[in-house]
């Protein structure tokens, strides 16, 4: 991938924790199925957009409390999410290769008991949230569960082929959350940072389509690569990945931060745009993967900036 620069390569462990795949049911006890409707490899992606964006609040380190208690809601949310999603879609994950060993596909849960377990953890997320954290915070982590659910999951998934753009906006409320547990309210730097994953989540997650587009196509679920030829999924992807620079840098004004953030997002987004580019003259699924795996770290650098910047400003 001619990326102009030679990008961050994730480690095994990053790249396992955002990947999308699932170990076979006969290789996984009962409580192991149980977490394994969780997504447990979603821990790694909240921890990266939700503790920078409290250090932001704060303009500091915030309570290590608060920071704990914050994420293992937002943590115990999402997975709640993640179980519902597998309960809905557990007829369709029989039929592709990357979700048939999931354990509702496998029968290794029975639905009903997958579904009271995902109640029970979104009633806890949210005790949690305002136990530890505010109400604004445990509302907004309960109104992404619900986007998820019933926009994305129960509508758009199956029926268009915009189902990533819009459901993706539930995968951005975390910095929200954040946000409104160090200052119980919300502004224009979260909203920027909203925008940001947003934003980054279509080209993000339609390389990995890319590579499993037979997958998709087999389950009936109209996935861009699925229903637009390569070249329109390539420009979609490169235009998403512009717009997505473009927000980044819109938050070294309005967060008023500096040049590590501002230097870093704008090298690492032009390597993104380089990237989905390189994609679109040679689009293979191993082309594909790679700037998958890139995205992650894309991402991720751009928060360790965020919170490097805030960090060394705000030292005396």
């Amino acid at each position: 991938m001619a990326l102009g620069v030679r990008p961050l390569v994730p480690s095994r462990l990053t790249t396992k924790l955002f990947s999308h795949g699932d170990k076979p049911a006969a290789q996984r006890s009962k409580v192991g199925s149980y977490i394994a409707l969780t997504k447990p490899r979603i821990v790694e992606l909240l921890l990266v957009i939700t503790i920078p964006t409290m250090v932001l609040a704060q303009r500091g380190w915030p309570s290590v409390w608060l920071m704990v208690w914050t994420f293992v809601g937002g943590w115990l949310a999402a997975a709640g999410a993640n179980a519902i999603n597998m309960y809905i879609d557990r007829d369709i994950d029989k039929l592709m290769e990357r979700t048939k060993n999931r354990p509702l596909a496998t029968g290794a849960i029975q639905p009903r008991n997958a579904l009271v377990f995902a109640i029970t953890l979104e009633i806890v997320a949210f005790v949690i949230l305002l136990a530890g954290a505010n109400l604004l915070a445990a509302c907004l982590a309960m109104s992404a569960t619900a986007f998820y659910v019933f926009v994305y999951s129960l509508w758009l998934k199956r029926s268009s082929k915009q189902n990533i753009v819009i459901g993706g906006a539930a995968g951005a409320v975390p910095v929200l959350v954040g946000w409104a547990a160090v200052t119980n309210s919300l502004g224009w730097a979260p909203v920027v940072l909203f925008v940001i994953i947003f934003l980054w989540t279509p080209p993000h997650f339609w390389a990995l389509a890319i590579r499993h587009t037979e997958d998709y196509r087999a389950a009936g679920v109209p996935m861009l690569p699925v229903v637009a030829s390569m070249k329109e999924t390539i420009r979609s992807m490169v235009a998403y990945s512009v717009v997505l620079t473009v927000s980044t840098l819109v938050l070294v004004p309005v967060a008023n931060l500096g040049l590590i953030y501002g230097i870093t997002a704008l090298v690492f987004g032009v390597a993104f745009v380089i990237g989905t580019i390189a994609l679109g003259s040679n689009p293979t699924e191993a082309r594909s993967m790679r700037l998958f795996s890139f995205s992650i770290t894309y991402v991720s650098a751009i928060f360790l900036a965020l919170t490097l910047d805030v960090l060394l400003i705000s030292l005396p």
